[in-house]
C-alpha cells in the first residue's frame, strides 16, 4: 500500500480508467450504466468540465481506482460533495477503496465542501456499504428495487449522507 498515491487523473490515465470501467459495468452490480455505454460517454463522465477525478495508481502508472468529486447540485446545493468510485476488480479487498474514500473526504473539506452525499449505494455492494459506514457515511435513505442488479433481479438503493463540518460553524445561507 506504501507505494500507492492518490493523484489527480489525466487523460493519459484514461485508457486504465475506461478498462476498469467496462468490467465494473459489464458485471451489472454495482452501477446504473449499461454495456453499451460509448467510451466518449465515459470519458465525460470521468473527465469531463467540472469534475474532479482522482486515481490511486501504484507506482505513479499502473490505475487500480479512481474516483469523481462534484457538487451534488447546483446553486443552493452546492455545499454537498458527492462521489462516485470505481476499483479495478483485481485490487479489490486491497484497501483501494478506502484510501480512495478517505481522500475523497479530505479532498471534499479541502474543497470547501460542507457535506457529502451517496446518492445510489447498491444495497448488494456490501464491501462498499461497510466501507462508507465505516469512513463515516449514514443510510438516509432506501429506494425500494430502484437497481436491475444482473444477477439478483430488483434491488434497494441506499442514499448515504456524512456532514464534513459542524453546522454550527457553518457560513449563513447567503454568504
Amino acid at each position: 500500500m506504501n507505494d500507492i498515491q492518490i493523484r489527480p487523473a489525466t487523460d493519459a490515465d484514461f485508457e486504465s480508467m475506461w478498462s476498469i470501467f467496462s468490467d465494473l459495468v459489464a458485471a451489472g452490480e454495482s452501477y446504473t450504466f449499461t454495456p453499451a455505454t460509448s467510451r466518449e460517454a465515459a470519458y465525460h463522465y470521468w473527465l469531463g468540465p467540472g469534475v474532479n477525478t482522482y486515481v490511486a495508481a501504484m507506482g505513479g502508472a499502473r490505475v487500480l481506482g479512481m474516483y469523481r468529486l462534484v457538487p451534488n447540485q447546483v446553486g443552493r446545493g452546492h455545499h454537498v460533495a458527492n462521489a462516485s468510485f470505481m476499483v479495478n476488480p483485481s485490487a479489490q479487498g486491497a484497501g483501494v477503496g478506502g484510501l480512495l474514500g478517505e481522500h475523497s473526504i479530505e479532498e471534499a473539506r479541502r474543497q470547501g465542501y460542507l457535506a457529502m452525499q451517496f446518492n445510489y449505494v447498491v444495497s448488494t455492494n456490501t464491501a462498499a456499504v461497510k466501507l462508507w459506514k465505516k469512513l463515516g457515511f449514514s443510510i438516509v435513505g432506501t429506494l425500494p428495487k430502484a437497481f436491475r442488479h444482473k444477477r439478483f433481479g430488483y434491488v434497494d438503493a441506499y442514499v448515504m449522507y456524512q456532514l464534513l463540518q459542524d453546522p454550527d460553524h457553518w457560513p449563513t445561507a447567503d454568504e
